[in-house]
């Protein structure tokens, strides 16, 4: 949107620096018809030219106002230049021009110079480095780092929760290629899909709505995942370009990201650590749902969805039973209980 505005702001200034110029009387006049196609022409060749370099630069990311600054700054130094170069020109080849048609030419050549310059630089990438020989200056991140969310952290849901409950205050970040595999996910022809994918949907238009939730979904073109297939292929460089933080449910996932460097926050890592420990010898309460693997297993569920495996309990299934608990285990993957029947409920 920026880069729209910036380009409508230059053609009102290049029409009015043409009509300025164009209807002086010692332009307009007939003796002035050189002057007159001098400035004419050159605007026009000026403005494609500025236009086709903007086009053609590709497309990257930086902040708008630094960018802009110093674009200008760097566009009015090399104006300047050209402008010299531009009287040596007229001095060597005795151009005979009337001094309104130089100094418009001068400010078109510019305007077209400076929002070359402003267009190359908001397109450039966000982590610019000036290197001077044997020191380098990089860009260094303030502020809180963001959270890049996956399509599995936000269809789970459990993000907006917690940030409702203020435990985060971190930027949210929605990849675009991201929102695109949720709305693919809606459109799918499997119920369920098609239920995960609105129920996503729905999670980010209720975060947005949110005034306490600051999230944005981000267009950001970042060259290393360009032609790159697969979202999960893309989140990690896009979560390395934005110095931010990966949020996902996906075991794997995190795994990968671990291996390349990138701050990973599994929810289910951080859903495990809030769990009550099931101490060896603690008595629970479990409804068993189904057999398990082994002979004599019956499986059930605690209400935040632990699954509990317990011995003797195969016969028992759909009935509330009383288990003592032998162990646990807790992974990236979630976590598990084990205990032996032990009694009824109401015994």
């Amino acid at each position: 949107m920026l880069l729209w505005t910036m380009r409508a702001l230059f053609i009102v200034i290049i029409v009015a620096v043409l009509l300025v110029n164009l209807t002086v009387p010692e332009i307009s006049i007939e003796k002035g018809r050189a002057n007159f196609y001098a400035i004419l022409w050159s605007g026009l060749i000026l403005v494609v030219a500025a236009f086709f370099v903007d086009f053609l630069t590709p497309k990257k990311s930086l902040a708008a106002l630094a960018g802009i600054f110093f674009g200008l700054l760097v566009g009015i130094v090399v104006s300047w230049a050209l402008t010299q170069v531009l009287d040596m020109i007229i001095d060597i080849y005795r151009i005979s021009l009337s001094p309104t048609a130089i100094t418009a030419i001068k400010w078109m050549v510019g305007i077209c110079i400076c929002f070359i310059i402003i267009t190359i630089v908001i397109r450039t990438k966000d982590d610019v480095r000036f290197v001077i020989p044997y020191v380098e200056f990089t860009k260094q991140t303030k502020g809180a780092r963001p959270f890049v969310l996956d399509t599995s952290a936000i269809i789970d849901g459990r993000i907006a929760d917690l940030y409702k409950s203020k435990l985060f205050d971190s930027p949210l970040i929605v990849p675009r290629f991201v929102l695109n595999e949720i709305q693919l996910i809606s459109d799918s022809a499997d119920k369920l899909k098609r239920n995960r994918g609105r129920r996503g949907l729905d999670i980010l238009k209720e975060m947005q709505t949110n005034p306490t939730i600051d999230i944005t979904v981000d267009d950001t073109v970042v060259p290393d995942i360009e032609g790159v297939k697969g979202v999960d292929q893309k989140l990690i460089p896009f979560t390395k370009n934005c110095g931010g933080r990966l949020v996902t449910t996906d075991y794997n996932l995190s795994k990968v990201a671990a291996v390349r460097e990138v701050d990973v926050l599994n929810i289910n890592d951080l859903a495990n650590s809030l769990k009550t420990i099931a101490l060896p010898g603690e008595n629970m309460k479990v409804r068993i749902i189904k057999p398990g693997e082994e002979p004599q297993q019956g499986i059930g569920y605690l209400d935040d969805g632990t699954m509990v495996v317990v011995e003797e309990a195969r016969g028992k299934i759909g009935k509330d039973i009383i288990i003592a608990v032998t162990s646990s285990l807790q992974t990236s993957a979630g976590k598990m209980i084990f205990g032996k029947f032990e009694g009824y409920t109401g015994q």
